[in-house]
């Protein structure tokens, strides 16, 4: 393999990694803020059960203070109709007294509801605040864990980075921006290897020529697919060991002999 081209393969493996770390960067605010929203939804949940709460307290106040208001108006008619003189003056507030009544009753029911919808939200805010507690405390482990996890990213992050200005260093200037050209075009990958005379990345067979030259021992060209563009490598094979030799011609002496 030519030194360049093991100089470019050095630097698309630290590019390889450096684009999957920097994956894994974004997504630590993402993972954040969904920890974040788990929280500001309990902490709405807890809310909700107070302004709930709250509205219930007003009303069983107001509906306390109508009942009242409308006993008041209820005895005050039944007190006038015994100081009238004419039964149509009697009858007429005995109605309204009657009718003050009806509307104490209703006001009492509705009372009643308030109460018990306030015994409920009181409980749905001490089920509320233990949630929100317990999702704090979760959500606190959480934190730790994404953060921890994001300064190791960071750090590795460094190191690529560092080892890609190395790989940078041995690389001609022209050369690196050829690389990096082809690079975005392929989603970080510039260089593939040629596998059974094929590209290793769009599978598009190499010309024998071209293969040969590849393996031709000093070759300092450097090939690209003609499909995908690519720049191509070649990796021979180890070479496999000579099996034993057989030594025929002392067999056949031996065998003369006897």
């Amino acid at each position: 393999m030519q030194p360049i081209i093991k100089h470019l393969l050095d630097l698309q493996t630290v590019d390889t990694h450096l684009q999957d770390v920097r994956a894994r960067l974004t997504q630590f605010p993402k993972r954040l803020a969904e920890v974040e929203g788990r929280v500001a939804a309990a902490r709405a949940e807890l809310e909700h059960s107070k302004a709930a709460h709250l509205t219930a307290l007003k009303d069983r106040k107001r509906y306390e203070l109508d009942v009242e208001q409308w006993k008041e108006k209820a005895k005050k008619y039944r007190d006038q109709a015994y100081q009238v003189k004419t039964n149509e003056a009697f009858k007429a507030l005995q109605n309204e007294a009657q009718t003050a009544e009806n509307e104490v009753a209703k006001s009492e029911d509705r009372l009643l509801e308030q109460m018990v919808a306030g015994e409920e939200y009181d409980g749905r805010i001490k089920v509320a605040d233990k949630a929100l507690k317990e999702v704090e405390e979760i959500a606190k482990g959480e934190r730790a864990k994404i953060e921890s996890e994001r300064a190791v990213a960071e750090k590795e992050r460094a190191g690529f980075e560092s080892e890609r200005a190395t790989a940078v260093a041995a690389i001609p200037e022209d050369l690196l921006d050829h690389y990096q050209r082809i690079a975005r075009k392929h989603g970080g990958t510039a260089l593939a290897e040629v596998r059974s005379e094929m590209c290793g990345a769009c599978g598009v067979r190499v010309r024998p020529h071209v293969f040969q030259e590849m393996r031709r021992e000093g070759n300092e060209e450097i090939y690209h697919c003609e499909t995908c563009t690519r720049m191509l490598y070649y990796i021979e094979p180890p070479k496999q060991p000579a099996p034993p030799s057989t030594d025929n011609s002392s067999s056949a002496s031996q065998s003369s002999d006897t």
